[in-house]
């Protein structure tokens, strides 16, 4: 097939991309528009040139296969130079999306046609780097500073309405006739002169723009290296002239490209697509239709999980023990979708739509007809296996029956069935509408077809889905243990709890153990006996501490909610630790690193070695999208690849007499320090 053709209309020279399945700027794809552009140099026939894509989009961005290869000339600044530089007209017409190096294709044509339903955007900032075919120097030429900001270091893309708006688009056209109005408009400037070339052009800024872009954006910013970096560069655009830009532009990228920050955010970018990849499950393996969904509890987790399916469509009927239960959980999902509808995320058509498919019941009978059943409710194992026996004799065969279980043994839930080959765990995390992680735990009786089928459900409620194997916690929570029993200890030892979560804060991670804890309550379980004081955590709710919501926790509390560190907490801690015979000391940063995290490394080799899960870079997906690891450290396997395995075994080594009677090192951790491999 040849990807780049052309074909006259007139005096226009339509250039086309069909390089499926995103028109990406590989090589041949850069080669065959430069040959297209020398041709219509060459032709006194031409007078205008269109540049349009087959297929579902324009030049989605960059061929993620020539990633960390050689590029072959001519790369794609050189050739953006070449289309800017044609003495003719040029036009991109714009479908499906315009992003990273796509745009930078856009912008180097004199004019950008769009359908309405196009997006625009240079989102390189979200894999630590920065547009470098010169997007940071003709994009603010463009829509100018203020808008270039938002695009470059926000990353996210924009719709072409809002891209006509600010002078990134010139012309809207019909979504079915796009390559006949592009064809229209180069005739219609085809002898306009001069040609509006972007290099040329004044880029824009109002006085305090970059300082107010700053402060507006500093929480989100804070930690990476790259959005501060396309802020130079876009600065360079308003104060430099375009060539000496570039040089600013090239300087940076080839700073960031080899940064540590940059590879981990690449690693995540390709880890994620490498996740939804399950080992030995044939590509043709059949799929179960599923058309409608039942869900079992209508408590915060049911209802965030129902949202996901209500949301693209899928009936839903959410099973509650008592109506009082059921109406409260209706009621939280109504309101959950009026915030969508607030926030501009969702209209009043699409929340009734979904509200519409929603179906309350107290009677297991309404749930014989769902395909899939997930159960939501309180995490107890008896509980649990009496739920899935009621479902086994409620639910048709052939339906999937799931369970959000957060921590038990998939495999014994699915024993009290006779179906467990159509058992599995969909373990979401809250809030479940939100939050992009599903951990699919595969039982031992578990089809193939049951988990290829859970496999291409997350990706149509957009969720990044996980395969784990069947261990108490499986790979995220199982890994949360050890650092959470790291914490608890260290305050008894003598660190703060502020102490603690600054480690965490200054890591990078958006809460430490005990904002969090606090966050969440720290009644969750309490048994209510004010005597019984067991724990920390027991011993600060019979104070009346329990978290944010009672005005003190592990921290003090203002009306405002704003936490600083409690003298009260601290002197329970204290006491508590001299009950049990614990002394206090000065911990070091360096210690609540070693014990917090590089224990979290270990359980990861474990969980590695015993096979429940497929590969390091699964556990690092799992870290960022459902634990709020730092995406610049690139998941705790990744991390401590860069840090070096040796440096972890080292600190768990020095740490062992303080670790507990129960831990140990992992061998493969081991063996991979000895060997001087890595995890990824």
């Amino acid at each position: 097939m040849t990807i780049i053709t052309t074909e006259r209309a007139g005096d226009v020279l339509v250039v086309i991309s069909n390089n499926p399945p995103v028109n990406a700027l590989g090589h041949a794809v850069r080669d065959g528009l430069a040959k297209a552009i020398d041709a219509a140099a060459a032709d006194p026939a031409i007078k205008a040139v269109v540049i349009r894509c087959e297929g579902r989009t324009f030049f989605a961005g960059a061929d993620i296969t020539e990633f960390g290869k050689p590029m072959k000339d001519p790369q794609l600044p050189e050739l953006l130079e070449r289309i800017e530089a044609l003495d003719k007209p040029v036009v991109a017409a714009i479908h499906g999306t315009a992003l990273g190096g796509g745009l930078e294709t856009a912008l180097a044509c004199h004019y950008r046609v769009a359908v309405p339903s196009a997006k625009l955007g240079l989102p390189e900032v979200k894999l630590g780097i920065l547009p470098g075919a010169g997007g940071t120097q003709r994009l603010p030429r463009v829509v100018g500073a203020e808008a270039a900001l938002e695009m470059i270091v926000g990353g996210a893309p924009i719709g072409a309405k809002k891209a006509a708006e600010v002078g990134l688009v010139d012309r809207l056209a019909a979504e079915d006739n796009l390559a006949a109005e592009a064809i229209a408009f180069a005739r219609e400037v085809a002898d306009r002169r001069p040609l509006p070339r972007t290099s040329e052009r004044k880029a824009a800024a109002e006085p305090g723009v970059f300082e107010a872009f700053r402060a507006k954006n500093a929480k989100k910013m804070k930690g990476f290296e790259a959005p501060e970096a396309c802020i130079e560069a876009i600065r360079a655009a308003v104060d430099l002239p375009f060539r000496e830009g570039l040089e600013v532009e090239r300087r940076l990228i080839a700073k960031l490209i080899v940064s540590d920050q940059s590879k981990a955010q690449r690693h995540i970018f390709f880890a994620e697509r490498a996740a939804a990849k399950v080992d030995g499950l044939p590509a043709d393996t059949p799929l179960i239709p599923v058309k409608s969904v039942g869900v079992i509890g209508a408590g915060t987790m049911g209802g965030g999980i129902a949202m996901n399916f209500l949301s693209i469509g899928v009936p839903v009927t959410i099973l509650e023990a008592e109506q009082a239960a059921l109406d409260r959980g209706v009621g939280v999902i109504a309101k959950n979708y009026a915030n969508n509808v607030k926030s501009g995320r969702m209209t009043e058509a699409q929340v009734e739509k979904a509200m519409a498919l929603l179906k309350p019941t107290l009677s297991y009978d309404d749930l014989a007809e769902a395909d899939l059943v997930i159960e939501a409710v309180f995490e107890n194992m008896d509980v649990k296996k009496e739920v899935f026996a009621r479902l086994d004799k409620a639910a048709k065969p052939g339906a999937i029956l799931a369970t959000n279980t957060s921590y038990l043994d998939v495999d014994e839930i699915a024993s009290v069935t006779a179906r467990p080959e159509y058992v599995l765990g969909m373990h979401f995390f809250s809030p479940a509408n939100v939050m992009k992680l599903l951990e699919v735990v595969r039982g031992a009786k578990t089809s193939d077809s049951v988990l290829a089928t859970a496999m291409a459900l997350a990706k149509q409620i957009r969720k990044i889905a996980v395969v784990a194997g069947v261990c108490h916690g499986f790979i995220g929570n199982r890994m949360l243990k050890p650092r959470q029993d790291q914490a608890g200890q260290l305050i008894l030892e003598g660190a703060k709890p502020s102490d603690v979560d600054r480690v965490f804060l200054d890591f990078g991670f958006p809460m430490g153990p005990f904002q969090l804890a606090d966050l969440a309550g720290l009644d969750i379980g309490w048994h209510r006996d004010p005597t019984r004081r067991e724990t920390v955590r027991e011993a600060l709710c019979a104070e009346g501490r329990l978290g944010q919501k009672s005005g003190g926790g592990f921290y003090d509390y203002d009306e405002k909610r704003q936490r600083t560190p409690s003298p009260v907490a601290e002197r329970i801690i204290a006491e508590f630790a001299a009950a049990k015979g614990i002394p206090q000391r000065q911990i070091s940063d360096e210690e609540i690193r070693e014990r917090c995290l590089y224990t979290m490394v270990n359980e990861g080799a474990k969980i590695l070695e015993e096979g429940k899960a497929q590969r390091a870079s699964d556990i690092d997906v799992v870290w960022v999208y459902g634990y709020g690891w730092p995406v610049y450290r690139g998941g705790p396997m990744l991390w401590a690849d860069q840090i070096g395995l040796k440096t972890v075994v080292d600190g768990l080594k020095r740490q062992a007499d303080r670790l507990g009677p129960d831990f140990s090192l992992s061998p493969l951790l081991v063996a991979k320090t000895e060997k001087g491999e890595t995890f990824n």
